[in-house]
């Protein structure tokens, strides 16, 4: 069985906002303002308001701030903190002030930093890894490539990709996060991929210049000898439908590098469609919800729509989700290549000596 102890973990330190005394927040939506000013006084702070900016001031050492922070993650709308955007402590230099303020988070950025929308420790103090989940062959189940999955551990708990993303994307890390999910990808599967593929999850709208956010990446795959197109990166759907202009630039990056590309979670519907004919990919993934409602009569001729128009495009398919034999069968029989899911094999930690076991 292979081992559970990872020699490719990595902590990274992340800036938290420190305790404040004074704030400006500035806002193009008039209505906003007042609601934060009124708070702000109800906790004993002083407020000078002039157009479009509050100046918030507390002679508590900050105490009373962290009780405005408080007040406000409950009290305010999530569209109101995001028309917000704050600035603590300011410097008292006029281009310096200028510059805190086009640069200051939203309210929202601001309030999940600080920890009162979103359990910021979950990230800032975790340890990060990757596990890696099997995909094999549905016709002789040989393990053909390995999914990476991000991990963490904080206070003695391991923390799912999920959470990590949801609090990197609420403290707008999510850049980060997701340039870090592909360095611990490559780095751990490095000793040990040999001809297999290696299936890492991004998310395109992370990536905003493609030929500098991804170097580091290409670099991993250099130093580790591995052919650049045993890496298939994974697009989801929804962003994808949403961004399509970034989405085909930050994709044509990834073929320049000489990866593949895998759309992830594609259902039967227009969207599907068109991405479908506009992306092209090298790998369709049906995802786990249509996999698992098999052998529904409605799931099935969703999934051989999805079979037929990838095949149709020349890209392989790689049913999700597969945990028991009948849905192994299911899904070989209506068309897909390749398997993925706790029938095949759980995420796990591989060490050289045991990712062929």
């Amino acid at each position: 069985m292979p081992r559970t102890i990872s020699t490719h973990r990595r902590r990274e330190t992340w800036d938290l906002p420190e305790v404040a005394t004074r704030l400006l927040l500035a806002s193009p939506v008039e209505s906003a303002l007042p609601v934060v000013a009124g708070i702000a006084r109800s906790v004993g702070l002083s407020v000078y308001r002039s157009g479009g900016l509050l100046d918030i001031t507390d002679d508590r050492d900050g105490v009373g701030v962290e009780r405005l922070f408080d007040r406000l993650s409950r009290e305010l709308t999530t569209a109101e903190a995001e028309v917000l955007r704050v600035a603590a402590d300011p410097p008292g230099e006029y281009t310096a002030l200028v510059t805190r303020l086009l640069t200051a988070p939203t309210l929202a950025v601001e309030l999940a930093r600080r920890g009162n929308t979103a359990e910021v420790g979950v990230l800032a103090e975790a340890e990060l890894w990757s596990v890696y989940q099997p995909i094999v062959s549905l016709t002789d189940g040989a393990v053909v490539a390995h999914e990476a999955l991000l991990r963490g551990l904080a206070d003695g708990r391991e923390v799912g990709g999920g959470d990590l993303f949801f609090v990197a994307e609420s403290a707008d890390w999510l850049p980060r996060l997701d340039r870090i999910g592909r360095e611990c990808a490559v780095s751990g599967a490095a000793p040990w991929l040999g001809d297999a593929d290696l299936f890492v999850n991004t998310h395109p709208t992370s990536v905003h210049r493609p030929e500098s956010d991804l170097e580091s990446t290409r670099q991993l795959m250099d130093d580790a000898g591995l052919d650049p197109g045993r890496l298939v990166i994974e697009v989801a759907e929804p962003p994808a439908v949403t961004e399509h202009g970034h989405l085909l630039s930050v994709l044509e990056r990834y073929r320049e590098l000489g990866w593949r590309v895998a759309l992830d979670d594609v259902s039967a519907g227009w969207a599907s469609r068109e991405l479908l004919a506009t992306v092209r990919p090298d790998v369709v993934k049906l995802g786990k919800r249509l996999v698992q409602a098999l052998p529904d009569p409605g799931a099935r001729t969703m999934v051989r729509w999805v079979v037929d128009a990838a095949h149709g495009v020349g890209a392989q398919v790689v049913a999700e989700g597969v945990e028991d034999e009948r849905t192994a069968e299911e899904v070989t029989g209506l068309g897909a290549d390749l398997g993925q899911g706790w029938y095949f094999g759980r995420p796990v930690v591989l060490e050289p000596e045991s990712a062929t076991v």
